[in-house]
């Protein structure tokens, strides 16, 4: 969904420029002051066709809220980052590994991971906990979604949501049980009963998805993870002709 559209250089600018390699910034300034596209490419020994890149960047943005006491980490569209990171590499799942790192966020190789969606987001979480499960994670989830796993062959606990007593799932997650929370929600209710649950994610440092995207590109980088190693080199590579 398009929000809005800057003219100005915006965070975006750079990490466009560093994942493509091309000074955009620069470019954009010689065109404002009246020189021709073709003269300014050729300055900068650009091409006017497409690139062919063989990596693959990932923007993650970095929020503060573990300073503010009691602020849910919920998004809207205001403006509450502050910073961004980008994970870098030749594959998606490595390059959004790299850039949860990179934003403070490490991603476990083991545990127990909590699913509890939305009833419309059953379908589409299931290729992610599959993968989890066959990686070892145990699965636990709330009534609903456990059910609806447990009939497609996965075995999983069920945890109890914060209303439905203890212990439940903030107590897991204060305890250091779960490693990992894969969580969507839809109603305002849905919301305002989910929010100690993000709360106690955010002080345990547990890595909290509240999306299906997001939780399947997660497993997708656990996976790789698991199969191996991370690896670096300097941005400058990524364009050596």
């Amino acid at each position: 969904y398009l929000i809005e559209v800057n003219p100005r250089a915006s965070r975006t600018v750079p990490f466009v420029a560093k994942t493509i390699g091309a000074p955009i910034a620069k470019i954009a300034a010689r065109l404002m002051a009246g020189e021709s596209l073709t003269s300014v490419l050729t300055a900068y020994g650009e091409k006017p066709d497409p690139r062919n890149l063989d990596h693959i960047a990932v923007k993650e943005a970095v929020f503060p809220f573990a300073r503010f006491p009691g602020v849910d980490t919920l998004l809207g569209p205001e403006m509450r980052s502050t910073g961004e990171v980008m994970g870098l590499d030749a594959s998606y799942p490595m390059a959004f590994a790299k850039s949860q790192l990179g934003g403070g966020t490490v991603l476990p190789k083991s545990g127990t991971v909590f699913i509890s969606v939305h009833k419309d987001d059953q379908d589409r979480i299931l290729p992610a906990a599959k993968r989890l499960s066959q990686l070892g994670f145990k699965l636990t989830a709330t009534g609903g979604t456990g059910d609806y796993l447990r009939e497609q062959g996965l075995d999983v606990e069920r945890m109890k949501k914060v209303l439905e007593g203890r212990p439940n799932i903030v107590d897991a997650i204060t305890n250091g049980q779960v490693q990992m929370v894969l969580n969507t929600t839809r109603s305002s209710k849905a919301v305002s009963d989910s929010r100690s649950l993000r709360r106690a994610a955010l002080m345990n440092k547990v890595p909290y998805f509240t999306t299906v995207a997001g939780a399947v590109a997660a497993s997708e980088a656990i996976e790789t993870l698991d199969a191996g190693e991370m690896t670096v080199k300097p941005l400058q590579d990524y364009f050596a002709a």
